[in-house]
């Protein structure tokens, strides 16, 4: 099983996301949250809350950065609500977060796997940047890093940058710069992932867990037969699960931290030429393949559950 480790602010599609990693065959070593969507307190409730529902046992919910590395504070409360969920309502955790910090976490798990676990994160990439600076060597350590963030087309923040940039900039420039290859999810594909009255109708059915996907996939957007919201981060996980659902193209991608209308912007250069790619950015997604994937662990996770 291919073991992931997923940094997060949950966040609605957070959590669809960690539902789709209880569903599936990956080995989930950890969970480190990050401020981002809501502030750190309501991201790391909110791992812990999910970590019981989902029935994750004891993967270490470990919390980082409250907020990003020199700017002021970015926040998604007016998409994910005051508390981060939406409309979804998780009984309170009984237990509390791992002891300690999520950088010293992400260098630390890293260090005693090298090679053998892929970085998944779907929030801002503060925590990440701040373990590259703490230990270079996590570059090589990674088996890979995929994130949901970017976009080579438009922003949804603003018209330039997608949220997860546009809340740290400077730590995603960081860790776009630092020597690996970054697989890029971004808007233009996860904005074809979204949840149609015919995706929810195979959600309603399954049980217990339907009390979190209904919704959290109705809580930021109008369901209908043709479109509805998409649920970005769950896009970076069925990318471990099966690259093949998506067209990624080597690129160069350059974060903006100075433009006064273009902050946080993921300026992506495909004429690569003779330079080194550092991101594979993905331009499409097989929409279908996509959602049988994710209904089918979504399935399988509800028998579990009940």
């Amino acid at each position: 099983m291919t073991k992931v480790l997923i940094d997060c602010d949950p966040g609605i599609d957070d959590a669809l996301a960690l539902a789709l990693a209880a569903g599936s065959s990956l080995d989930l070593v950890g969970i480190t949250t990050v401020g981002g969507n809501v502030d750190l307190s309501l991201t790391t409730a909110n791992a812990l809350a999910l970590r019981e529902f989902l029935e994750l046992g004891d993967v270490p919910v470990t919390p980082g950065s409250a907020g990003a590395l020199l700017r002021h504070t970015v926040r998604a409360g007016h998409v994910h609500g005051a508390t981060g969920l939406g409309d979804v309502v998780l009984p309170a955790p009984r237990r509390g977060p791992a002891r300690g910090h999520a950088v010293d976490f992400i260098v630390e798990t890293l260090r005693a796997r090298p090679g053998e676990i892929t970085l998944v994160a779907v929030g801002p990439l503060t925590n990440l940047a701040l373990a590259v600076r703490r230990e270079p060597r996590v570059v090589e350590w990674a088996r890979d890093l995929v994130i949901m963030g970017g976009s080579y087309t438009r922003g949804n923040h603003n018209p330039a940058a997608e949220f997860n940039m546009l809340a740290d900039p400077e730590a995603a420039a960081i860790v776009f710069d630092a020597g690996w290859t970054v697989t890029m999810l971004g808007l233009d594909v996860t904005l074809t992932a979204v949840v149609t009255t015919q995706v929810l109708e195979r959600m309603e059915p399954l049980g217990r867990l339907a009390e979190l996907l209904v919704p959290a996939a109705q809580s930021y957007g109008v369901v209908t037969a043709e479109s509805g919201p998409a649920i970005h981060d769950a896009c970076a996980v069925a990318y471990v699960l099966d690259p093949s659902l998506f067209t990624c193209v080597p690129a160069v991608v350059n974060v903006e931290t100075a433009g006064q209308f273009t902050r946080g912007m993921t300026v992506t250069d495909f004429k690569v030429g003779d330079r080194r790619a550092n991101a594979l950015v993905a331009t499409s997604l097989d929409a279908k393949g996509f959602w049988d994937l994710v209904i089918g662990a979504y399935e399988r996770l509800a028998a579990r559950l009940g």
